[in-house]
């Protein structure tokens, strides 16, 4: 009996542990996938991704990880106070001639799971 009593503790702090780290922050004011068409190979292009903290405490970007190096982000290391807005700019710049779709993942403070934001479009030859 004991040892399903400590089993049913254990999961009960586990499942609430869990919940806690998976909360949600923010809330996208922009759409998570951008599309940029069709683009002039080596012209770079950019665009941003506005975001709102809706939580109760000042939260912070701890890193934007990208899939190549072709794709750069650039972000404000600073608090972003409760309902307050900010923005993760990403930069493409289109070297290879062929579409693409690439994945831009937006870690927050204290959580474990990234943020998945995607740019996409084609690229074409310099004329």
């Amino acid at each position: 009996m004991k040892f399903i009593f400590t089993l049913f503790i254990l999961s009960t702090i586990l499942s609430s542990n869990m919940s806690a780290q998976s909360a949600r922050v923010i809330e996208w004011e922009t759409p998570q996938t951008h599309e940029f068409g069709d683009l002039i190979q080596d012209v770079p292009v950019e665009h941003s991704f506005v975001f709102k903290n809706i939580t109760d405490e000042p939260i912070t970007i701890e890193n934007v990880r990208t899939t190549c190096g072709c794709t750069v982000p650039d972000w404000s290391y600073e608090p972003i106070l409760p309902g307050a807005t900010s923005e993760i700019k990403v930069e493409y710049d289109a070297h290879k001639l062929q579409g693409f779709r690439k994945r831009i993942l937006v870690f927050f403070y204290d959580q474990k799971k990234g943020e998945k934001l995607y740019i996409e479009g084609y690229v074409e030859e310099t004329e």
